[in-house]
């Protein structure tokens, strides 16, 4: 791919065009589910940045989670690109987010969980920079999925799609645990309040 020219003016009346020349409005479905898709994987980047710094110890350690990063971002524009064509289209564009992907990310966060402790409530963002950037891009990639179940009631959507960004969400929940543990960062327990359900369900967390 050569990329020559940035702007295209193209867009100047709030539409584009999709993968086969399809020109929807900007605020469309299909173009809040990968636009969101894109934000997330800028979020990563973030992280990612942070992780490269070459102060500070654990190397080894900061070397694997980039990559890891790394190969989640690429995951993200294939998985983007998997949106931008029209449902008119699916059949005709690669499938590169497989089940084989999906497994992946379980065995990276099922190694990253054998080794945190027990959680006994929900974790509140801000006990340290590397585990609360996680925690955003979490959140994120949470809106990613409502983004691409709104798409899905109107269009066809790859069940791949919502099974990747499900199991992401869940990595990223662990990876931020994960960071906390490595880099010594505090784990800030959401407490409960004295008069509401201890069982009441919460924001932060798998699903």
């Amino acid at each position: 791919m050569r990329i020559t020219k940035v702007y295209t003016r193209l867009g100047d009346r709030g539409t584009t065009s999709l993968i086969g020349g399809d020109e929807v409005t900007k605020d469309s479905a299909r173009i809040e589910s990968y636009g969101t898709v894109d934000e997330l994987g800028a979020v990563l980047g973030l992280l990612r940045c942070a992780l490269a710094e070459p102060s500070g110890g654990h190397q080894e350690e900061r070397r694997e989670l980039v990559e890891t990063l790394h190969r989640v971002q690429n995951d993200l524009f294939d998985l983007g690109n998997m949106l931008s064509a029209p449902a008119r289209l699916a059949d005709q564009v690669p499938h590169p987010i497989t089940a084989e992907r999906i497994a992946w990310l379980e065995a990276t966060m099922d190694g990253w969980n054998a080794e945190l402790p027990i959680l006994r409530s929900f974790v509140l963002a801000g006990g340290g920079r590397y585990s609360a950037l996680a925690h955003h891009a979490r959140t994120v990639c949470r809106r990613c999925e409502r983004r691409v179940v709104a798409l899905g009631r109107e269009e066809i959507v790859a069940p791949e799609v919502f099974q990747y960004l499900n199991r992401l969400s869940d990595l990223l929940f662990v990876l931020a645990r994960h960071l906390a543990r490595v880099f010594g960062e505090e784990e800030p327990l959401w407490e409960t309040p004295i008069r509401g359900s201890s069982s009441a369900p919460g924001p932060r967390g798998p699903g």
